[in-house]
């Protein structure tokens, strides 16, 4: 199947992968089609990155010491329940015949158990609620964050001469702004600089800025930078970068398609 030719599939399905409820034959089945296909990869990437964005975002959650002392007192109330019907069981079955009946089988008995037990059902919907609400309340904001992330209209996975991802690229038009994100283990020298270059069909190569040493680098950049470019690469230059009139001096670590995301 190829997947570029149905991006919102794509998506789901990178969205799934990331998330971690895509499993077993069809996890691996992803994971081929993202080791041959690099839109494959960059999709599942992107929202690797989405997600671990809002690990860092999403502030910890501590529930109640109250919530643990309810659900522990309604785990040894079934016990005891349970334990209770037992010795009730065995009672029952060595009493004589012409006995008095026991204390628990008088009406009073249990017209005070059955309230008890409605109090500690309206007490076990009450806790339930009160998890419930929380979780939603969660839930809302993952959702309030999720819309509030940029949606990128362009991404590329940079690799290097052996198929390494190396570098994520994605470029947010709504704010102009150009995001690469280290994947690889390469670090250059304290004397060097890599230098990001749109390669047009046409021209020169033309420079989109030098990156710092960060895992995580944005780049102010227009449309009309990354529009009709086929491919991005990386070079490695002296410290600070060369003038993008000459073009890149030093070797190209990583290239890659920079794909529109439609």
């Amino acid at each position: 199947m190829d997947l570029t030719r149905n991006p919102e599939l794509l998506d789901r399905l990178a969205t799934s992968y990331a998330l971690g409820t895509l499993r077993a034959g069809a996890r691996r089945r992803f994971e081929t089609l993202a080791r041959e296909n690099a839109a494959v990869r960059a999709a599942a990437l992107t929202w690797q990155t989405r997600l671990s964005g809002l690990n860092e975002l999403q502030t910890q959650q501590i529930p109640d010491p109250a919530v643990w002392t309810r659900i522990d007192n309604l785990v040894r109330a079934e016990r005891q329940n349970q334990s209770w019907q037992s010795n009730r069981a065995m009672a029952a079955d060595q009493r004589p015949a012409d006995a008095p009946p026991p204390w628990w089988a008088s009406l009073g008995w249990w017209r005070g158990a059955t309230a008890a037990g409605a109090c500690a059902t309206v007490l076990a919907m009450v806790t339930g609620w009160n998890l419930y609400a929380q979780r939603g309340d969660v839930l809302a904001q993952l959702q309030a964050q999720l819309r509030a992330m940029p949606m990128e209209a362009y991404v590329a996975v940079l690799q290097d001469d052996k198929s390494t991802a190396s570098m994520l690229v994605t470029f947010d038009p709504r704010n102009n702004r150009l995001t690469l994100q280290r994947v690889g283990n390469y670090q250059e020298a304290a004397d060097r600089s890599l230098q990001l270059w749109a390669l047009p069909r046409e021209g020169s190569p033309r420079s989109l800025g030098v990156l710092d040493r960060d895992k995580l680098l944005k780049l102010a950049a227009g449309e009309a930078d990354v529009r009709d470019v086929p491919t991005l690469a990386i070079s490695l230059e002296p410290k600070g970068g060369v003038p993008s009139a000459g073009g890149p001096t030093g070797p190209v670590l990583f290239s890659g398609t920079l794909i529109p995301k439609l």
